[in-house]
């Protein structure tokens, strides 16, 4: 018998195994596909997620990579660029973006080195109840046989499209409706910056990572989508040259190196998070769309919270019940700003006051920082807006509202 399953083996469930491994619980971990195996993914770790990893000891396999280190971050949106850095978090100001197959197995290693037991190639099939409580999970291994095994705690960290969550049925707590698709590739020959440009509709990316290799996404209004996924690559390009034209001809100049990638399935929702003998980490959990590049990041946090919560807990049913309520608490409680603030960006349509508030903090390093540590989470969205920068963003809608009154007047 184990302490505890955690089942899936990625950004979720391997930090998950590995902590609760290093606090001395006897762990499984199972997952279906055979490592290391690429996965739809934006790539990027925002300075939260690399403090995690270094507190963890395992940034410098990440840094060993060859991932170049992103410090700095540029964002265009109808001709006005601001460019800065993100606050330092536990002394972490890059960011990285590390390939899946990479990162996926530097943890998967770091777990098995904690003590995990791994198996891939090995299926959830159901789970084992007891008294409405889940005590074990029916794995099928590469070789068709079934085995069962048994544990205190099971935990889905295995995707958005969970088993676990549909065999304990976890109901939906907050649900949105999907709002963009995506599509990306990589090029080789681009600059090594991370780059976002957006207009009305549209959405362009730059994610420099392994290899030389750059990854270029687009992102389209959901109901484009079954326009666009006819030909994926012609819409990416066309909406590079639209809304990112520097972009394009770094493209034009330098040469794709893999196929194209693409999703029109970002769902968004909270899924309650624990139940008797269950837990969900990641996108089990709690997805939401990629434009923000949040979910590793996320899931980090996910893992390091339930840990922490479960402490000491294991053996105790009634004191690990409440370890996993408080849980499901704090991380809705913890991840709740962010999400509501990807789906305004998802929407693809940014309100006026956006352009204020981008002219406003383009006018000093301290403003245009302060904006990108509130995209990376360096900065709490509820503490972004300043006294200060209220002001400058009135100071520039009077300025639009004369620029807007004066076009008007020229074209009567």
């Amino acid at each position: 018998m184990y302490d505890v399953i955690v089942v899936g083996a990625r950004v979720a469930g391997s930090p998950t195994a590995m902590l609760l491994a290093r606090a001395g619980y006897r762990v499984l971990m199972v997952e279906r596909s055979t490592f290391p195996k690429e996965t739809l993914s934006t790539l990027y770790i925002h300075q939260p997620g690399i403090a995690l990893l270094s507190k963890w000891g395992v940034l410098p396999d990440v840094v060993a990579t060859g991932c170049p280190p992103l410090d700095r971050a540029a964002y265009t949106y109808a001709g006005v660029r601001i460019e800065g850095s993100s606050w330092p978090v536990e002394g972490q100001q890059a960011s990285y973006a590390p390939r899946r197959f990479l990162i996926d197995t530097i943890l998967t290693k770091a777990a098995v080195d904690a003590g995990v037991e791994f198996r891939d190639n090995c299926s959830v099939t159901d789970l084992v109840f007891e008294d409405d409580r889940v005590v074990g999970v029916r794995l099928k291994p590469s070789d068709g046989s079934e085995v069962v095994e048994r544990a205190r705690l099971v935990v889905g960290a295995d995707g958005m499209r969970s088993t676990v969550a549909a065999k304990v049925k976890a109901p939906y707590e907050i649900e949105d409706p999907t709002l963009t698709c995506c599509y990306y590739s990589y090029w080789e020959g681009l600059p090594t910056r991370f780059r976002l440009y957006q207009s009305r509709g549209s959405w362009v990316g730059t994610v420099p990572t392994n290899d030389g290799a750059t990854l270029v996404a687009a992102y389209f209004p959901q109901a484009r989508f079954a326009q666009v996924k006819g030909d994926g690559l012609a819409a990416l390009l066309d909406t590079v040259r639209h809304t990112a034209p520097e972009v394009r001809a770094e493209m034009d100049a330098g040469t794709q190196v893999e196929r194209l990638f693409g999703t029109g399935n970002q769902l968004n929702f909270f899924r309650r998070a624990a139940g008797p003998g269950w837990a969900l980490v990641g996108d089990a959990s709690h997805h939401k769309d990629s434009i923000t590049a949040r979910g590793i990041t996320d899931a980090f946090i996910q893992a390091q919270l339930l840990v922490d919560r479960i402490g000491d807990t294991l053996q105790d049913p009634d004191r690990l019940r409440k370890s996993l309520d408080a849980f499901a608490a704090q991380r809705t409680e913890t991840l709740i700003p962010d999400y509501k603030s990807t789906l305004k960006t998802a929407e693809l349509n940014p309100p006026g006051h956006h352009l204020d508030l981008l002219r406003a903090a383009a006018t000093s390093g301290e403003l245009s920082d302060r904006y990108f540590s509130a995209l990376s989470g360096a900065c709490p969205v509820n503490e972004f807006l300043t006294p200060e920068l209220l002001d400058l963003m009135e100071e520039m809608r009077e300025v639009r509202d004369l620029d807007e009154r004066g076009a008007a007047a020229g074209a009567r």
